[in-house]
Formats: structure tokens, C-alpha cells, sequence
């Protein structure tokens, strides 16, 4: 654990973008019974928060990808964020919803993208990575190239990596799991009787059961 990804790990707790409940979870959209919740939208409302991730996805991008040509972000949750690196860089922003426009043009990919443009990719936060990487094939169906996503944070399931692996896309994430509950530890947020359940969760998280 590097010293953003704990620092990030401390504000997103202490503002409860993150939030730990092993003993009485979460259920998820999915159906998925999860003893931790994590609404990044939050940290929009704390502006040295928002800016603290603002300039680190942009330090991100600035060292990995330095031929970037444009910013796209994922509906919804990464909009605003993307639209405000996209700004710091003096970059063109577009953002990819998560199935076509019903009306009008039906537009998938909102914004003006050029075709063959290199495009990073924001993601406030990956899960099993599957909206994620539609994004991905629907910036690719257009004609771009993309070189890489940056998010906020990500949970590290196991099908996640195996699913950006075979996608051939690059992720950085600003902060993980393993260093959400090592702060958490620390905080006496939760206590180490906890942990099993929380590292036994994130193994399996469609069968999971506390």
C-alpha cells in the first residue's frame, strides 16, 4: 500500500463514500448480499476531496499516457469527474451511457469523439468490471483507440482482472479494498474478527453469505 492509496482510503472513510457493515449488509443492484458500500459520488461534495482525485487521475494519465487526445467518462458516476480532468488536461471530454438513447439520435457515446482519437477512459469505480469495459467497446466501435482506464477505486474482484486481461485494457485505480480494510483496522472502524469475513466476501462475492 502506497501513501495515496492509504490517504485515499482515510478520506473516503472518514466521509463515508466507503461504508463497512459486515454484520448487517448491503444488498447491491445485482442481488449480491455485500458487507461494504462505496458511493464515490460523494466526494463531489468535498471540494478538496474532489480535487484531491481530480489532479491524481491526472497525474495518472499525464505519466502513462502522455499521447492521450481525449477523456471519456462513464455514465454516471464518472461524468463529473472526468469532465474536470478533462478540463485541467485541455482536453476534448465525452461520456459513454450505459445503453443507447431511447429518443433523438439514440446516442451512446455523448459528446463529439473523433474517430481514431486516443482516449483515456474514468471510471469512479470497478466492480466486476462489466459496464466498465462496455464503455470500452463502444469507444473502440467507434473508431478510437483506447489506452488505458483510471478510476477512483476498485474492489480487485478476481473476474474483474481476468475480464481486463482479456480485454487488453490497462486499469489504475487510485485506492483498493486491501487498503480500505487495512485503514479501516486501523481506525477501529472494524476489528480483526471482521476481516475474515471481509477477505472471504471479496473471494466470492455471488455466494457470499455472512
Amino acid at each position: 500500500m502506497n501513501l495515496l492509496e492509504q490517504l485515499l482510503a482515510q478520506k473516503l472513510l472518514h466521509i463515508r463514500a466507503i461504508k463497512l457493515q459486515p454484520a448487517n449488509p448491503f444488498t447491491w443492484a445485482s442481488g449480491w448480499k455485500s458487507p461494504i458500500y462505496c458511493d464515490n459520488r460523494k466526494t463531489l461534495s468535498y471540494p478538496a476531496l474532489r480535487n484531491f482525485i481530480k489532479l491524481e487521475l491526472c497525474r495518472v494519465i499525464i505519466e502513462k499516457y502522455p499521447d492521450v487526445e481525449a477523456i471519456a467518462g462513464v455514465a454516471t458516476g464518472a461524468i463529473a469527474q472526468g469532465a474536470m480532468v478533462a478540463e485541467e488536461l485541455h482536453l476534448p471530454f465525452v461520456y459513454v451511457r450505459s445503453t443507447p438513447k431511447d429518443h433523438g439520435l439514440e446516442n451512446l457515446i455523448e459528446g463529439d469523439l473523433k474517430p481514431g482519437a486516443k482516449v483515456v477512459v474514468i471510471e469512479d469505480l470497478i466492480s466486476t468490471g462489466g459496464s466498465s469495459l462496455k464503455a470500452v467497446e463502444a469507444i473502440r466501435s467507434a473508431g478510437c483507440h483506447v489506452l488505458g482506464m483510471a478510476a477512483i477505486f476498485t474492489y480487485g474482484f478476481p473476474i474483474a482482472q481476468e475480464q481486463f486481461k482479456e480485454a487488453k485494457v490497462e486499469l489504475t485505480a487510485l485506492c483498493n479494498y486491501d487498503c480500505v480494510l487495512d485503514e479501516a483496522l486501523k481506525t477501529n472502524y472494524i476489528d480483526e474478527s471482521e476481516i475474515k469475513t471481509l477477505q472471504a466476501w471479496r473471494k466470492a462475492p455471488d455466494k457470499w453469505d455472512k
